[in-house]
């Protein structure tokens, strides 16, 4: 018999933990190669963690919700002979049991904490939990900190930054002794789910991804300054284009031709011409970003909403571009998203239009400063200008919604940025090669 090592794989250069969510097998359990262990889910993708080997689980590490760095050894699989396996070597065995047994000594521990802080709504690494257990810190405290991590999250330094500023503070003067009632020596009791009055209406319980959702949502609209520019734009040159041209594209290039690759090569084209839109927050201190990497967003089957990233999108054709946002859109309804394909995003674009919606006010992905909202292509009677004089027309119309950040974003660029858009919308060559 030999044991391999199961490790959480790579996610992406930028992906760098994950949190365990379910464990598919049990101690004792047979696997096959590349048969899913366990589950995993980074900020917005859930994922498999599938075995390199066939044999038995022997030993598991971490539990549900602890948070595993990528690399880090989860699980131990007995494998029968002849298959090669990451076992140690017999130098190295008094070293990795040394390893193994801190290992699980920190999963229980990282376990123990995680139990407690569990009615916030914000997310706390067990690191984070361990100090604030350690040095009595309340879950009112906890939830009041100002985190500097990623999405607001509260860092080693910041916990420790609060416990130095605390302890800092001049004692309250003393005031005369009060006994304790009992109620006050209770706990605070748990969020209870809500109850149906009448009896008739079904409580539901929001999903792990629906519940970032939430959070993500709040967080946007508590950090930025939303503000909205608005502009009608005339693509009856890209609808007889693409009329003309989606048939052939599909048989050449084995790819359905959307209005939303057009889109995106204008985005990203603005983006060149705006580069002060392409920039995050950080603080005081703004980050200009060098690649463009447009955010799409999908809603998945269940409901929920995923922006994968199409990476350097200006540097696309029309041909890669479809193929990207293609690819992205078919992945994202199978479930087959890497944590990867969601990083990297430095603008958002989102499709309001695909339900019918004329235009909309989208919500910024933080730590973007901009989202763009494509709404529903219509026919419309509308003025139309010529040397002869003026006339109505039927053209195809749609709205353009420009979200950004006020803090730095002001209305000059924000509507020079989206009219820059239409402009390239509305020049289209109806005599464009494919």
């Amino acid at each position: 018999m030999a044991k391999f090592e199961l490790k959480l794989p790579k996610m992406g250069e930028s992906v760098a933990e994950a949190t365990i969510t379910n464990w598919l097998k049990n101690v004792g359990d047979h696997i096959d190669a590349d048969e899913a262990v366990l589950e995993i889910a980074t900020d917005k993708v859930d994922s498999e963690v599938p075995s390199e080997v066939s044999g038995v689980l022997s030993e598991i590490l971490f539990q549900v919700n602890d948070v595993v760095q990528v690399g880090q050894t989860i699980a131990y699989i007995e494998t029968e002979g002849g298959v090669s396996v990451d076992a140690p070597s017999q130098k190295t065995t008094d070293a990795n049991v040394e390893t193994v047994a801190k290992t699980v000594e920190t999963a229980k521990e990282t376990v123990a904490a995680s139990l407690d802080f569990a009615d916030s709504d914000k997310f706390f690494s067990p690191l984070v939990k361990n100090i604030a257990k350690e040095e009595g810190i309340s879950l009112q405290e906890l939830d009041a900190i100002k985190g500097t991590g990623k999405d607001g999250r509260v860092t080693k330094s910041d916990i420790l930054a609060y416990i130095k500023d605390r302890q800092s503070q001049p004692a309250p003067a003393q005031q005369p002794a009060k006994p304790v009632t009992p109620v006050q020596q209770q706990p605070a009791a748990a969020k209870a789910a809500p109850v149906s009055v009448n009896g008739q209406d079904e409580i539901i319980e929001m999903d792990r991804m629906r519940k970032m959702i939430s959070h993500h949502m709040v967080q946007s609209i508590q950090t930025s300054a939303h503000v909205q520019s608005f502009i009608e734009v005339d693509v009856t040159n890209i609808v007889k284009w693409r009329d003309k041209f989606k048939g052939t594209f599909e048989k050449r290039e084995g790819e359905k031709l959307t209005f939303t690759p057009i889109f995106m090569e204008a985005v990203a084209r603005a983006l060149k011409d705006f580069p002060m839109m392409n920039i995050s927050v950080d603080g005081e201190y703004i980050i200009k970003k060098k690649n463009i990497n447009l955010g799409m967003a999908a809603a998945l089957p269940n409901g929920n909403l995923i922006v994968p990233v199409i990476k350097n999108a200006d540097q696309l054709n029309l041909v890669g571009m479809a193929k990207a946002v293609n690819d992205l859109a078919n992945r994202a309804k199978s479930g087959k998203l890497k944590p990867d394909d969601t990083q990297g995003g430095t603008y958002t674009v989102t499709n309001v239009g695909t339900f019918g919606s004329v235009f909309g006010t989208p919500i910024i992905n933080q730590p973007q400063v901009g989202i763009l909202a494509l709404g529903a292509i219509r026919k419309v009677p509308a003025v139309i200008e010529t040397p002869e004089g003026d006339f109505i027309g039927i053209r195809q119309k749609m709205f353009l919604s420009h979200s950004y950040d006020h803090r730095v974003v002001d209305g000059a660029l924000g509507g020079s940025f989206v009219k820059r858009v239409a402009d390239y919308l509305e020049a289209w060559d109806i005599n464009r090669d494919i």
